[in-house]
């Protein structure tokens, strides 16, 4: 078996690099995840649910509640800090 030489590893590192395009990432993750996190409006603090690409999809008054419609939407939610 042949050891990997830098060679291979810039040439594999190179390719990672060009097959993730930004919008690739933005949506990594999409349609199954739902991030939550809070937001400060004007009436105060709300529970924001957002797509892997960053589409706001909602919001809720309790954090609670913005991961129970996540999952009533048969989304993963996870939370963002």
């Amino acid at each position: 078996m042949a050891i990997p030489s830098d060679h291979d590893a810039y040439v594999n590192t190179h390719r990672m690099q060009e097959a993730m395009t930004p919008e690739t990432f933005a949506n990594l993750g999409a349609p199954d995840l739902a991030y939550i996190r809070p937001v400060q409006t004007d009436a105060g603090l709300v529970w924001g649910v957002y797509s892997a690409n960053g589409n706001q999809l909602g919001w809720a008054p309790e954090r609670e509640l913005a991961f129970a419609a996540a999952l009533q939407n048969e989304l993963m939610a996870v939370s963002v800090h």
